[in-house]
């Protein structure tokens, strides 16, 4: 499968290399505002192949997207240190009516992957601008935050993240809501497991995975201006779930008809994603403060998308 990336800053090579270390795209094509930029990232991914994988990378202008079966969005202005996602509202939804435009030009059937932050309003704004229908327009939401949830979760527990079964909902910013109480460890919830081993999920624990899976972004960026490998992983993860047709569950954002009575507002479920995008949306069964907590952040972002004049 032919991907597109625009946007050939970090997060967009991050997400080139990962794409070809995976091996998940026959093609990987980078577009930028700056031709020279997007030249230099593919010329230099494209020497890392011949130790990876036999994808393609090469750079070009909108037309030579046509026929990719995904296009990731990663345009925009970069995050300020001190800025939250939602301070680059203005900044960035300026950049899709463009970007949107000049896709559904040369590929209308591809699906769209929004990376740009904040990315659930950016996700909305581009279903908007596409008219695609919202099974066709997916950001990467907070896939990333669930991973940094089981990462520091696994840690806790001594077992790998891979088998710590846990999901951040809502908002891929400030008001995200840690699904404690489905967390499992396999089969056994986290609490429980934790009891078992000699490790027990305390109060202070709880809160101390919360303050760094909630702030991870703002750590990175304090230390070295931006994050990229984390997100870039993650998109290739998304991209790999449609080309294969894996029919994965995936903490991914899109415009949901409603959720704790919100309604037409983009944020993260987990969603089964697969060849034509997402299938279906998981509702999780969350206590009580979870499920304000959502609605919380459901209204937040539905406040904040009624705020932007497309």
């Amino acid at each position: 499968m032919k991907v597109g990336i625009v946007g050939a800053g970090m997060v967009g090579s991050a997400t080139a290399y990962a794409l070809g270390l995976r091996g998940v795209a026959s093609e990987v094509v980078l577009v930028d505002l700056d031709p020279a930029l997007a030249e230099a990232q593919a010329l230099d991914i494209a020497h890392a192949m011949p130790f990876a994988s036999g994808t393609s990378i090469s750079h070009g202008d909108y037309d030579h997207l046509r026929n990719a079966g995904v296009v990731v969005i990663a345009a925009g202005v970069a995050q300020r240190s001190g800025e939250t996602r939602t301070d680059l509202l203005s900044r960035n939804a300026a950049v899709f009516r463009t970007v949107v435009g000049e896709i559904m030009r040369v590929c209308p059937d591809a699906i769209l992957l929004v990376a740009s932050n904040p990315v659930d309003i950016m996700t909305q704004i581009a279903e908007a601008y596409s008219g695609l229908p919202n099974h066709r327009v997916i950001g990467s939401g907070t896939i990333l935050d669930t991973a940094r949830f089981r990462s520091l979760l696994g840690a806790h527990l001594r077992v790998s993240p891979r088998s710590i079964h846990a999901y951040v909902l809502g908002e891929h910013g400030d008001s995200q809501v840690l699904a404690w109480s489905g967390a499992r460890a396999g089969t056994v919830p986290i609490a429980l497991f934790g009891a078992q081993i000699g490790a027990p999920i305390t109060e202070a624990v709880r809160t101390d995975i919360d303050s760094k899976t909630r702030n991870a972004a703002y750590t990175i960026i304090k230390g070295k201006g931006s994050t990229y490998y984390g997100i870039g992983a993650g998109l290739a993860r998304i991209v790999g779930a449609v080309r294969q047709d894996e029919q994965a569950v995936l903490s991914v954002s899109s415009v949901t008809p409603l959720i704790e009575g919100v309604r037409d507002v983009a944020l993260s479920v987990p969603r089964v994603v697969g060849r034509e995008g997402i299938s279906t949306e998981l509702l999780p069964d969350l206590d009580t403060h979870e499920r304000a907590a959502l609605q919380r952040s459901a209204s937040k972002l539905r406040g904040l998308f009624e705020a932007v004049t497309l």
